[in-house]
């Protein structure tokens, strides 16, 4: 018999306990002087909110388990409907739209919901485009367009679906086993997959936000990251919503991050690293500290020391902890390290290439590492765990952890590990390591390392070094050629104002590139540098996850294009740079010369080393 939860009895909760709380802060434009215009419902708000969405989420005819598609812009009336579905018993279904046309009619397909609430523009497209949503019986547009428009789009709007004034709506009594959400992972990899949550790993996900992160009610979360936010109303957290394109957060503008901070008097804040980036910066360049902080959360990309030291040196109070906490859409949070640990303790050997510390598990949460493997593994078997300090996969089992891809079986068995007892390992698709004292290292992910005829490379390990040049934004390892025998390539993303300009400036940083890689024995073999003429393309949710794989078809096609005289960064020899490079052949094949007779020295003391 499995015990009763619904999340959704959790806002109800507050609404008794602290009703005139704020509960969730909306921005609402700006006046004339640029500044910031929100609206602000209470819990007492939300909750009303949320028992007249139920309401009429029944009378439209919406059933408990049946999965609704949600397509509404961040804010009060998604939270409501999100917490009326549940509290129906339905199950909401979230898509990040940015994905692409055609993975999220993709998605829609494999969701195959009964129900859909959105946009304008997301009902037009159910128009254009019907077949994937052909099991959709009920729809509901959200927005205030014209009556018109309306009607044609669906069968009621948002607006008039809520019942004023029809009381408390009782808390359907579903089972930790009870499907609650579905949510997409980022597709950093690949087509995003849906994740099936159950009501038991939304317990357990809120017992470890609060119990071993620290969240505590009456704290002022700013959602960053605002999938998240969907936890606040049960963790007893107000949640401001950001003035900021969730889908654009590489370009979210700092000052109004900085305005929401001092504004709301913000203790919490969860975000990718992209943001604080841009943050931090700010800050320090306009002396401006942020003393309500009590706790910043970065996940979704490696999170540079340099930044955490600029945030607790300059930004932050002495009080204030940043924590990087590692996991996933199918699995989170797992781990967990504090940014002081890591200047202290970790950084330096990050720096030196060793990876990036992410912690140690947090209470419940059983994490391995196992032999890398790129087929089904159809049972658990402890003689797949690695040693301390050998790179492998890194697996998981605990409360937190999903079970299954929404209706894509091949990705099920490729993901899950069946264990005793039911239990279910799922496989994270990184690649890390244990070192001595416990602490887990992330490498990179599993289908970006690069096999070269002789080792393997790590992405996050190599990248680090060369990371350190001064005018390097971001670098990017991929692998050209089958598994096995390719070719490492290094494409680097400059600095603002730091692209090489010219066949002689590409050679000298170039050269300062491979210097850097010559100090190390995992660098040594990586020869060729591209610089990629944009800013890399990343996932929609983070801005921070590098989409290695479409670098590596532009590095193929980059490779394909080099000619036996080509300069030692890769880039094609042209008939425009003919000449020039006639000119310089002297100077730069000197350099060269210079740089391979220190390289075949460095091998040569690391093999007589090792006898």
């Amino acid at each position: 018999m499995h015990e009763t939860y619904n999340i959704a009895a959790a806002l109800a909760e507050m609404a008794a306990r602290a009703p005139y709380r704020p509960g969730v802060v909306f921005p609402a434009g700006r006046d004339a002087q640029g500044r910031a215009q929100s609206v602000t419902f209470s819990f007492r708000q939300l909750n009303d909110a949320c028992d007249g969405y139920a309401h009429g989420l029944r009378d439209l005819g919406i059933e408990p388990g049946e999965r609704t598609l949600l397509l509404l812009r961040p804010g009060p009336e998604l939270i409501a409907v999100v917490f009326a579905l549940m509290k129906l018993g339905a199950v909401p279904v979230l898509i990040d739209p940015g994905m692409g046309r055609r993975a999220f009619l993709q998605c829609v397909a494999e969701t195959e919901p009964c129900a859909m609430i959105g946009l304008p523009i997301a009902h037009l497209l159910r128009r254009v485009a019907p077949r994937p949503f052909a099991t959709v019986r009920h729809t509901v547009v959200a927005g205030g367009g014209p009556p018109a428009l309306n009607t044609y789009l669906a069968d009621t709007t948002l607006a008039d679906l809520r019942r004023q004034g029809a009381g408390a709506f009782p808390v359907a009594p579903t089972a930790t086993e009870s499907e609650a959400a579905v949510a997409f992972t980022s597709g950093s990899t690949g087509i995003p997959k849906g994740v099936v949550y159950l009501h038991g790993m939304f317990k357990a996900q809120i017992g470890l936000l609060r119990d071993a992160i620290g969240i505590q009610p009456g704290e002022v979360d700013l959602a960053l990251l605002y999938i998240f936010a969907l936890f606040n109303p049960a963790l007893g957290v107000t949640t401001i919503i950001p003035d900021m394109d969730p889908t654009k957060s590489a370009e979210v503008n700092p000052a109004y991050v900085v305005e929401a901070i001092q504004t709301h008097g913000v203790t919490n804040a969860f975000g990718s690293p992209t943001i604080w980036k841009r943050v931090a910066p700010y800050c320090v360049e306009h002396q401006i500290q942020l003393p309500s902080l009590k706790r910043v959360l970065m996940a979704g990309a490696p999170v540079p020391p340099d930044l955490l030291r600029t945030l607790l040196t300059h930004v932050l109070s002495e009080e204030a902890e940043i924590l990087t906490p590692f996991g996933a859409t199918e699995a989170m949070p797992l781990t967990s390290i504090s940014g002081a640990d890591i200047l202290t303790e970790t950084a330096a050997l990050t720096e030196a290439g060793k990876g990036m510390c992410v912690g140690t598990p947090l209470p419940d949460i059983t994490l391995r590492v196992i032999r890398v493997s790129d087929t089904p593994i159809t049972a658990w078997d402890e003689t797949l765990v690695l040693p301390p300090n050998e790179i492998g996969e890194i697996v998981v089992q605990g409360p937190v952890v999903t079970r299954t891809y929404l209706n894509r079986p091949e990705q099920t068995m490729q993901a899950k590990i069946p264990g005793e007892d039911g239990e279910i390992w799922h496989r994270m698709g990184d690649l890390g390591y244990f070192d001595d004292l416990g602490r887990l290292w992330f490498c990179g992910r599993k289908a970006h390392r690069v096999e070269t005829a002789t080792g393997t490379l790590y992405p996050v390990p190599a990248e680090t070094i060369f990371n350190r040049h001064p005018d390097v934004a971001r670098t990017a390892l991929v692998g050209v050629g089958d598994p096995g025998a390719q070719t490492p390539v290094l494409v680097v993303e400059p600095e603002p104002g730091k692209a090489p300009d010219g066949v002689l400036a590409r050679q000298r940083f170039t050269l300062a590139l491979l210097a850097l890689g010559a100090e190390h024995r995992h660098t040594r073999a990586i020869e060729r540098v591209l610089f990629y003429p944009d800013l890399f393309p990343t996932d929609v949710r983070h801005n921070a996850k590098i989409q290695r794989e479409k670098l590596a078809v532009w590095a193929a096609s980059q490779m394909r294009r080099l000619t036996p005289a080509s300069h030692p960064e890769g880039t094609a020899t042209t008939q425009r740079h003919g000449h020039l490079l006639r000119v310089l052949g002297l100077a730069t094949g000197l350099l060269l010369s210079g740089w391979l007779l220190l390289k075949r020295l460095s091998r040569r003391r690391d093999e007589e080393g090792a006898t």
